[in-house]
């Protein structure tokens, strides 16, 4: 495969809301991200991706944009923007922008445009049906749960949205939109930024009369995804895109793609394809749902992660391009998830950061991962703010749960897990803003902090970062081969990766207890160098005892 900077380089995501606030109104913005850089460069990083900072009415934290050249006046102005990208490129750090073009905001001014009447202008940017028999057009859910379908009254027509009803989704089959789309893109490119992450990119578009679909025993709406993701044209669009905007630019793009497979993974970032360099799946941040979905969580089988990461791995091998990650802003802490936030969390924070940083693909760190930050226990729902969380509650108490048990399910897999406001310090709200926060600091903030970890040589910041360092040394790391093995130990992760004389043994407990490991014959007999891990030294020859939640890499020649 070619080298690329964007294989090579490890990203680092900011929600900006909850990063860092400089005016003491609550709310993280541009300036405190500028004033946190000198920290990121510490780090090691190469690539900020940043979550949206456009200008927008906040019914999904941004992800509803109403107008995509202009800033959220709560995270400052262009002009701040503008020194946030000086600041980063005089750093030696990229940036890449969030891009939701699936839908826009119901304020922006297309949709303000498009449902004055039925034939206006801009009413085919968005997609409009009549009802059915006094009923919406089909039975699709949102994502958000209810309807995707809002009844608006004005035209007495309903449009599609498949998340919040706030958030209409665009109608890519208007060609006039997207060039729009591609204009605004090159608006960006032109300002100097290094990239996209593209919301939800592979729902743009959907089957021709959008179908009904088959709901669940006792559930009035279906999911309806498979009518619109991955759907027939979503190749030609975005193979349009790159030719009209991102080909013009030495650029890194990564899609969201909920339900995308292997195989459509490398129809997507093959090298010849001209789309995307890379991909976001969930199938690996799925294997703890139960039968009933995201909330009905169950214990992670770890051999069901060895055997989904593995797939990935082997299937996109030389023909396509992945990103790894185990935390992001719609993801719980995976220290909390799949460690110990406990007793061994900075043990198992350092291990599960090996277990994806030792493989093939952009690793992706999100803010507070690298100091072992935890998910968060509020006692009230009224301290919830995540409109996905909210929904679930009120529709949880619907069919009958009790509040301790959605409360539960949310403490387990809700999105403000991860949006919680950084912990800089030990001071007061963990030193994210002299003011009130818009969302509770984790209590915990006073024993886990960025102050605190810098202090200390053996922190879980300083592992993230010879993590990066050894990914900048070793070429095995980013573009060697990979191979599992002990697939049937149902408490270690172990796989090597190979690369012309070199080989690297990576070995994972996920656990608190003390597995023996057969290491394979003719391994420990050979010279070899610890590269990293989280204990001192190796216990045992031939058979390896492994510590709780120990990692160790070892790189033979």
């Amino acid at each position: 495969m070619k080298k690329e900077w964007w294989k090579e380089s490890v990203i680092y995501q900011i929600y900006p809301r909850s990063f860092m606030d400089s005016n003491g109104d609550g709310i993280g913005d541009l300036q405190g991200i500028i004033s946190r850089l000198d920290y990121l460069k510490e780090l090691g990083i190469d690539v900020v991706w940043l979550s949206p900072v456009y200008k927008s009415p906040n019914d999904d934290n941004g992800y509803d944009i109403s107008d995509y050249q202009r800033i959220m006046s709560e995270f400052g102005t262009m002009e701040d923007w503008e020194e946030l990208l000086d600041q980063m490129h005089k750093r030696g750090i990229k940036l890449i922008m969030d891009l939701v073009v699936n839908h826009s905001s119901d304020e922006h001014i297309w949709f303000a445009e498009a449902r004055k009447s039925k034939d206006n202008p801009y009413r085919d940017y968005y997609i409009w049906r009549e009802g059915q028999n006094g009923e919406e057009p089909n039975n699709w859910g949102s994502n958000f749960g209810g309807s995707a379908w809002e009844l608006d009254k004005n035209t007495g027509e309903y449009y599609l949205h498949l998340f919040s009803k706030k958030q209409p989704d665009l109608n890519w089959e208007n060609p006039k939109l997207r060039n729009e789309i591609y204009d605004m893109m090159t608006w960006w490119l032109e300002k100097g930024i290094d990239g996209f992450r593209m919301d939800v990119i592979n729902f743009i578009s959907k089957v021709d009369g959008l179908p009904n679909d088959k709901p669940k025993p006792g559930k009035k709406f279906a999911s309806g995804s498979k009518y619109y993701r991955n759907r027939p044209r979503i190749h030609e669009y975005l193979q349009e895109m790159n030719e009209k905007a991102l080909s013009n630019y030495d650029v890194m793009t990564v899609g969201e793609m909920p339900g995308v497979t292997p195989e459509l993974a490398r129809q997507y970032t093959g090298e010849d394809r001209n789309e995307l360099n890379m991909v976001f799946q969930f199938e690996h941040v799925s294997l703890d749902n139960g039968p009933n979905g995201k909330w009905d969580f169950k214990p992670l089988d770890l051999r069901d992660l060895k055997t989904n990461l593995t797939k990935w791995q082997n299937e996109l091998d030389e023909v396509g391009w992945n990103s790894l990650y185990f935390n992001n802003h719609d993801q719980p802490r995976s220290v909390s998830r799949f460690g110990n936030d406990s007793k061994y969390r900075e043990k198992s924070a350092k291990m599960l950061a090996t277990v994806l940083h030792m493989m093939k693909g952009t690793p992706y760190i999100y803010q507070g991962e690298e100091i072992g930050m935890t998910n968060v226990r509020f006692e009230s729902i009224d301290d919830y703010k995540d409109i996905e969380t909210l929904n679930f509650y009120k529709e949880a108490l619907n069919d009958g749960w009790s509040k301790q048990e959605a409360l539960e399910s949310i403490y387990a897999k809700g999105r403000d897990n991860a949006r919680t406001p950084m912990q800089w310090d030990s001071s007061e709200h963990g030193g994210f803003t002299e003011g009130t926060p818009w969302i509770k600091v984790n209590p915990n903030y006073k024993n886990i902090n960025a102050a605190q970890a810098l202090k200390d040589p053996d922190s879980v910041f300083y592992y993230y970062k010879k993590l990066i360092e050894l990914r900048k040394q070793y070429d095995i790391i980013v573009y060697g081969k990979y191979n599992l093995i002990l697939e049937d130990h149902p408490e270690v992760y172990v796989y090597t990766r190979s690369l012309g004389e070199q080989t690297l043994l990576i070995l994972c407990n996920f656990y608190d207890g003390t597995p023996e490991v057969d290491i394979p014959a003719g391994f420990l007999e050979s010279e070899h160098t610890v590269l990293i891990g989280n204990y001192e030294g190796l216990q045992g020859s031939g058979k390896i005892s492994l510590r709780p939640y120990e990692a160790q890499v070892l790189l033979f020649k």
